[in-house]
């Protein structure tokens, strides 16, 4: 869009809308005053000003005698509590894996030209994300089926001293007594859990996915351009018709996956010594649990996203009755497990241990899919800023599988061995009770020579930002030439700046953790399946130094991973109860959940689904009452709110609006890692259709940098030149004491800030007339003061 630079004016109505970034804040924080006021939203996300401005610029055209000034009227946008904001966010951490397969969608290299591609790509990591539901429902059903009703309360010695499993125990010879009746009543735990992650997004898609975004206007804009960035499509945030879809899809996994360890126990023992009658009712049974899961699969697989239009149809079929069925299936497999067999005796594991290997090997299979078709979407439009040539996708995906690995396994070995004693993880200690899977064992053994491999990496990462430091010491000199040198003073702000400098070493560390991962699990499942023993007793009789390093590495990664596990459990109760731990997690959601669940279901709620319609609604609004200018200003993950939001305005809105981002990620890490939807095409066409767009940063910054964006030749460019930071090197009559090292944080203390403010509002056109439309839609649900 062509530009017009008006000349500055101080007249007419002015507002500035700040939205803050990661970790959260308070209105009053954001707005220097201590007095602040709500003028719209709720205890969720809202809208805040000073209580003196709180009438400001109600009436552009016609102003209070004393309401004229020089800076526009402060508003501050607060959405950390969509994050952050009650003590039920902690459990959140249980999701981890889920939020990170979600990422793994979004990562693909480019959407042009590719459809059946990208199709693929999406059904590839939607698989991967319903193969972490059915390991997590497969890991729940191995603690409460296999290790507690199976093996501990069939071991007279296990299940003596504990009271909680006696009616259970075959010492006691009663009703509960029988293999069947017993693994009946402890698939009410995972399948508790099944009903648990329903429920709990349900509700997050209730108050999250069912926001409206704002309606286009009655007539179409002429000018509007045909193709649209993706975040400019009008459905992109609003995902309610797939969330629903795939939630009851994978709630019915959960159930089938449950129903399968049942069904498949009894059916293992009908056909080896019941009658025809059961046998048959066993074959019966799983071969409709096959067409069950077969239909699931299907259903993950049919319908991605709709994105280039405002879909408001649910699927209410597969909705309503694909998890009611797979729940009526559970219940047959219940009273089909529990019919009375008096000569069925457990002992050992429950059939079907070697699920986990089969659910290792399949994500495998899916991860080095997605690496193909990754590959095949990169070179169609290769760029060098993209992460791993476009290997990131596959990457996170991978991550996202060992994380559930070790989290799910590390629930298995940690209840093993409390049910097992003094007894060594994984090798049991007699009296039928042999403790978790094999494979469990192998893949928390190969957790030390991981970490030996991160922690090479860790100290070559720390003997280059050494060296980098050192290489900066002259830079950081000429950049302060009035000021006396102070070599600890120069190696202080050389050091920030090396260290900020590792965000960009980010794609080397995932992309080898991922690499070691998946070849280190690969061993893992051929070490349990060739040997059929755990590390420490598959090394026996090998060479000393490999028999030592298979019980190292296995007692090691026993400990280690029920470390994690303990660590885990105490960093979520802490944060259940602390609001400022609970804050810390926080920024974890920040980042991870600004894209819609678009793979998992059960993956935390995307909170950009509320928070972009509240930005595009508020400037809307106010734009077109006032008719004034407007600068969107957003900081490090704002930035990003702030530019999802232009992109979903109307062009006569965008005409009025200019942007101002300051720490952002928006092309170090969103353009790099999302390039389909940040890349740099994204962002030049961003640049374009927004009236103004202005970027600060700091070579301080871990986080924020430049966008890299021409702005179609205009003047001045969309990013200015680096920041000083620190604003002073040593003491001076202005700074008589030491100024901070700022790096991410405070940008509006630098005298620049306000300079480039009043720059892009001084580049904004004239105001107009307000529009006189009180019935238009963007008038709906606005009035008295929230219109201000």
């Amino acid at each position: 869009m062509p530009r017009v630079t008006p000349s500055p004016t101080d007249g007419g109505a002015a507002l500035e809308l700040l939205v803050h970034g990661v970790g959260g804040t308070t209105p009053e924080e954001m707005l220097g005053d201590p007095r602040t006021v709500r003028v719209t939203g709720d205890e969720t996300a809202a809208v805040y000003r000073r209580t003196e401005d709180a009438e400001a610029g109600l009436h552009p055209h016609e102003p209070a005698p004393d309401e004229p000034r020089d800076r526009p009227v402060p508003e501050a946008y607060v959405w950390c509590n969509l994050t952050s904001g009650n003590g039920a966010r902690a459990l959140w951490l249980l999701l981890l894996p889920f939020m990170v397969a979600n990422l793994a969608h979004w990562m693909q290299p480019t959407t042009e030209g590719l459809k059946k591609t990208v199709r693929m790509y999406g059904v590839l990591v939607r698989l991967v994300a319903l193969s972490l539901t059915v390991l997590l429902t497969a890991a729940a059903c191995e603690v409460a089926l296999d290790l507690a009703a199976w093996q501990c309360a069939g071991s007279p010695g296990c299940s003596r001293d504990k009271s909680w499993l006696g009616f259970m125990s075959t010492a006691h010879d009663g009703w509960w007594s029988q293999p069947g009746r017993r693994l009946a009543l402890a698939a009410l735990v995972p399948a508790a859990l099944t009903g648990l992650l329903w429920y709990l997004s349900n509700r997050t898609w209730s108050a999250y996915e069912s926001q409206r975004p704002l309606p286009p206007g009655a007539e179409p804009d002429p000018d509007e351009p045909t193709a649209r960035p993706a975040l400019g499509m009008p459905g992109f945030w609003y995902g309610r018709r797939l969330v629903a879809r795939l939630r009851a899809a994978h709630t019915a996994a959960g159930f089938l996956t449950v129903a399968a360890a049942l069904a498949g126990a009894g059916a293992r023992y009908d056909r080896r010594a019941s009658g025809p009658l059961l046998e048959t009712l066993g074959w019966v049974l799983e071969l409709t649990l096959l067409a069950g899961g077969a239909v699931v699969v299907w259903v993950v697989c049919r319908r991605g996203r709709s994105e280039s239009r405002l879909d408001l149809k649910l699927d209410q079929a597969v909705v309503a009755w694909l998890p009611g069925a797979a729940l009526a299936l559970l219940a047959l497999s219940m009273l089909y497990a529990a019919w009375s067999r008096p000569d069925w005796v457990s002992g050992g594991r429950l059939p079907g241990d070697r699920t986990f290997g089969i659910i290792a090997l399949g994500q495998g299979g899916l991860v080095i899919a997605l690496a193909a078709v990754a590959l095949a979407m990169y070179r169609r439009a290769p760029d060098a800023r993209t992460v791993m040539r476009g290997l990131g996708g596959p990457a996170v995906a991978m991550l996202a599988c060992a994380l559930g690995g070790v989290m799910t396994g590390g629930v298995a070995q940690r209840v093993g061995d409390w049910l097992d004693g003094a007894a060594t993880p994984g090798e049991g200690a007699g009296g039928g009770f042999e403790g978790p899977p094999v494979l469990l064992t192998w893949q928390a053994s190969v957790i030390p020579p991981l970490l030996v491999v991160l922690l090479a990496l860790g100290a070559f990462l720390a003997v280059r930002t050494w060296r980098v430091r050192r290489a900066l010491t002259g830079e950081v000199e000429a950049d302060y030439p009035d000021a006396e040198p102070d070599s600890v003073r120069t190696r202080r702000i050389a050091g920030t700046r090396a260290r900020a400098a590792l965000t960009d070493s980010a794609p080397s560390i995932v992309g080898i953790t991922a690499g070691t991962t998946l070849l280190l699990g690969a061993a893992a499942v051929v070490g349990a399946w060739g040997t059929g023993e755990v590390p420490g007793r598959a090394a026996e009789g090998a060479y000393a130094f490999i028999a030592s390093a298979a019980q190292t590495a296995q007692a090691l990664g026993s400990w280690l991973i029920g470390f994690g596990f303990i660590l885990f459990v105490t960093w979520g109760r802490r944060a259940y109860r602390d609001a400022a731990a609970r804050r810390t997690i926080g920024i974890l959601w920040d980042v991870g959940t600004f894209w819609p669940r678009a793979a998992h279901p059960f993956a935390p709620p995307c909170y950009a689904e509320r928070a972009v319609p509240d930005l595009t609604w508020r400037m809307a609004t106010w734009t077109d009452r006032t008719g004034g200018r407007l600068v969107i200003s957003g900081h490090s993950q704002g930035s990003v709110l702030s530019a999802a939001a232009v992109w979903q305005l109307p062009l006569r809105t965008r005409r009025r609006v200019a942007l101002l981002t300051y720490g952002s990620p928006l092309e170090r890490l969103y353009g790099r890692w999302f390039p389909a939807y940040f890349g740099p095409a994204c962002l030049e066409a961003l640049s374009d259709e927004v009236h103004c767009w202005r970027n600060l940063w700091r070579p301080t910054d871990p986080i924020g940098g430049p966008v890299r964006v021409t702005g179609g030749g205009q003047e001045p460019e969309v990013d200015r030149a680096a920041l000083k930071d620190p604003l002073a090197y040593g003491r001076t009559r202005e700074q008589p004491l030491p100024a901070p090292v700022l790096g991410h944080s405070d940008y509006q203390a630098d005298p620049e800030f306000d300079r480039e403010r009043t720059a892009l509002l001084d580049r904004l056109p004239q105001p107009a007339l307000p529009r006189q439309r009180p019935d238009s839609p963007q008038d709906q649900g606005s009035s008295g003061r929230s219109s201000g």
